[in-house]
């Protein structure tokens, strides 16, 4: 992996080197330099506007308000007591809007996953569809949310074929697309769930329910009551 930078260079220079002279295109090796010159003035923009970016993201992820409005969000839901086909949607649109304010998908999971699997293991939900639910919120919000770390590279790219192109241009024609795209996941991953398909190879999408601490410990002491009286 130390190494994958020269691999690339030398994957991609050598047949461009290759073609250029078979084509007529490059005469000596200062043709093969300006056109490598010309390339990379191309990621002028890109450097620009990846800084700028790369400043804000770390002051924001400082701040750490996107940790503490997924913590708060999550503890909403779950205090809610909301039906588990509803909370499935609930959790998809939290990590829809906490994917807004967060960039990283481990540092969002490893937040939420405490909170949520047990939520909804105790509601018969396995952690499997809790992740798939997960996935869906992450994934289907990436392309219109700034603090992603490749927004930038997306941002320069488009402008190559629309030079008017910014980042609220950008969210705003990926906009409907997110939502479609997160309307239509939702409703296959309940179909998935209400038909009982496995998600995967020895995944499920049910588990037996899982009682509190509280509940699980008055339960016995309730059973022992009633053994003591038998006898």
């Amino acid at each position: 992996m130390d190494s994958i930078v020269p691999i690339i260079l030398l994957l991609f220079i050598s047949p461009g080197i290759v073609y250029g002279y078979v084509a007529g295109t490059f005469q000596s090796h200062r043709d093969v330099v300006q056109a490598m010159t010309r390339t990379m003035n191309t990621m002028g923009h890109y450097l620009v506007m990846a800084f700028c970016a790369a400043m804000f993201i770390y002051a924001f992820n400082t701040s750490n308000l996107g940790r503490l409005v997924a913590v708060t969000g999550a503890n909403v839901l779950s205090g809610l007591g909301l039906p588990s086909g509803v909370t499935i949607c609930g959790l998809i649109l939290v990590c829809a809007s906490v994917n807004l304010l967060m960039g990283s998908a481990s540092a969002k999971w490893t937040l939420l996953a405490p909170i949520f699997v047990p939520m909804l293991m105790q509601l018969g939900i396995a952690p499997e569809l809790t992740q798939a639910a997960y996935r869906i919120g992450d994934s289907t919000t990436n392309i219109i949310t700034p603090l992603m770390p490749y927004f930038p590279l997306i941002v320069t790219y488009t402008q190559k074929y629309h030079r008017g192109t910014g980042i609220g241009t950008l969210i705003s024609v990926m906009l409907p697309y997110s939502v479609g795209f997160m309307v239509a996941w939702t409703l296959f991953l309940l179909a998935f769930w209400g038909l009982g398909l496995p998600l995967g190879l020895g995944a499920c999408t049910r588990t037996p329910r899982v009682e509190p601490d509280g509940a699980r410990g008055s339960a016995a002491r309730g059973h022992a009551a009633g053994t003591e009286g038998e006898m």
